[in-house]
């Protein structure tokens, strides 16, 4: 799908579908949305240049993902989307920079880019030039990993509290209550990490484009987009601190779980080495005895039976009483 976006005496033209190669050249955005190949082709004969293809936009080198080629600038960086619906993930976004119009390929739909396409509607000086366009973008993705980061947070922090929380109960909640809830913990903590290193990967992406565009030579942004960048690489280095540090904090709270998991799964071993160890004397006992040789005097002794039970007694009440003064009970 193609949209166009042409910005005229103050009024925004919407163009869906191929158009022709006057308005796509007067364009100031074009967007594209799993475009087909005609769709592809219109755009790379007006514009006099050749798109990266969706393989091409899966390479990790730096080479394929930030370069120029005549004056376009080709900037690939990957941005989660799907994080509100649970179904997140990572998909590559090719920004194209050639001349005054702004070409954004793309398989997916952020978020932020539905909030940027219809932010430019109602506001249509958003489109002034395609550098603007670009950076609008970025600062709305920003805005967005902003958003998403601090949802992690506070999910993060109630599933601190259900975890330690659910630890200091041990003596009135049921172990399958405690167990459902230590893995709906390990769950959230679980989204929580994916979250947080894809969003780390998208801001990855972004420090490099902007430190790409910052060091080319030409003439990629005008001098009022500037102070832009600059706002834009303090707010994405901090974003990327903060993701660390949810990172890390997300990593603490996994090892506390993981503990609790295994002191509840050692104090269940350590009942059954107990119950174990506390039968194997009557077991001994009963061996013994039930070996039925006729020299065994005990054979003929009339309280020869509940002698050998009250022993076997003994023998299984002895030790336990030994482990709870040794305080291993």
């Amino acid at each position: 799908m193609m949209t166009t976006y042409t910005v005229a005496d103050g009024r925004l033209d919407l163009g869906d579908g191929i158009q022709p190669a006057s308005i796509l050249r007067a364009a100031t955005w074009i967007d594209l949305l799993n475009a087909s190949r005609e769709e592809v082709q219109a755009v790379e004969q007006a514009l006099a240049l050749e798109l990266p293809t969706r393989e091409e936009m899966q390479e990790i080198e730096s080479s394929s993902r930030l370069y120029r080629e005549g004056e376009a600038l080709f900037l690939t960086a990957n941005f989660l989307y799907g994080a509100d619906q649970g179904e997140y993930g990572s998909t590559p976004i090719t920004f194209v920079l050639a001349g005054h119009t702004l070409l954004t390929v793309r398989h997916a739909t952020p978020k932020a880019f539905a909030a940027f396409g219809n932010r430019a509607r109602r506001t249509p000086s958003l489109l002034s030039s395609a550098d603007a366009v670009m950076l609008h973008l970025f600062e709305q993705v920003v805005d967005r990993l902003a958003d998403i980061l601090e949802r992690i947070g506070a999910d993060m922090d109630r599933a601190s509290q259900s975890a330690f929380r659910t630890a200091r109960g041990t003596t009135h909640k049921k172990a399958n209550a405690r167990d459902a809830d230590l893995k709906s913990v390990l769950i959230a903590l679980g989204e929580v990490g994916e979250v947080t290193s894809r969003a780390r990967e998208t801001l990855l992406g972004l420090t490099r484009i902007l430190t790409f565009i910052n060091a080319e030579k030409g003439q990629a942004l005008r001098k009022e987009n500037k102070a832009t960048i600059k706002v834009l690489e303090r707010d994405v280095r901090s974003l990327v601190e903060h993701a660390s540090f949810l990172s890390n904090k997300a990593n603490f709270l996994l090892d506390a779980v993981l503990g609790i998991i295994n002191i509840d799964q050692n104090g269940i071993i350590k009942t059954f080495t107990v119950a174990s160890v506390a039968l194997m004397p009557p077991t001994l006992v009963a061996s013994i005895y039930g070996m039925n040789f006729s020299s065994m005097p005990e054979l003929s002794w009339r309280f020869g039976y509940p002698a050998a039970l009250l022993l076997m007694i003994c023998s299984a009440v002895l030790p336990i009483l030994y482990f709870k003064r040794k305080g291993w009970l």
